[in-house]
């Protein structure tokens, strides 16, 4: 299998290429993330792996041939705000007394980038997460676990927080943050098997 770029920093990204045995090279692009102010919510995802891939292609030598690139990126959306990676402990706990008993959704959009064609191919993964009722205690003992750093909406569903997660209506990695299904149908449809 040819060896594809990951725009993208995360662990939980890496470990599903990996368990896929797809050959990676992780290229981690600076992006300027205000430009999604200037587009719909549910947009974002797909705008931000667009610029992921961009600011990869564009660190790589002149002349340097660009066989994959694959950005991805995930949004939490509550009553339509937008929930990100919270910033303290105290905005962790906030997030997550909003989503106690609540459903909200995890929309993660991957956009593969093909060299040989030029094209883009994209999916998007939209799962709705609904949370059980959790007391200031069970969220405080969440928080204090210090999980929460650097996971979007500040939880993360493959570990602890599974502990208070009733039910999930779509994609599991999606919320992780790579959707297999999605990611596996872009690569077939651009010819990048997985069959060897």
């Amino acid at each position: 299998m040819e060896p594809i770029i990951l725009a993208s920093s995360s662990p939980r990204r890496q470990e599903i290429l990996k368990m896929l045995n797809i050959p990676f090279q992780v290229i981690m692009p600076n992006v300027d993330e205000t430009l999604t102010q200037f587009c719909e919510n549910e947009e974002i995802p797909e705008l931000l792996a667009r610029e992921k891939i961009s600011a990869v292609i564009h660190s790589l030598p002149a002349g340097q041939e660009i066989p994959w690139v694959l950005g991805a990126d995930t949004i939490i959306l509550y009553e339509g705000k937008l929930y990100g990676k919270p910033a303290n402990n105290e905005q962790a706990f906030e997030f997550l007394k909003k989503f106690s008993g609540k459903s909200h959704y995890v929309i993660t959009t991957l956009v593969l980038y093909n060299g040989r064609t030029k094209s883009y191919s994209v999916r998007k993964s939209k799962t709705r997460v609904t949370f059980a009722s959790l007391t200031d205690e069970e969220i405080q003992w969440y928080v204090d676990t210090g999980e929460w750093h650097g996971a979007a909406g500040g939880y993360r569903i493959q570990s602890l927080a599974s502990c208070f997660i009733e039910k999930i209506d779509g994609s599991y990695s999606g919320v992780i943050g790579l959707p297999i299904f999605e990611l596996y149908d872009i690569l077939k449809e651009q010819g990048y098997t997985l069959l060897e």
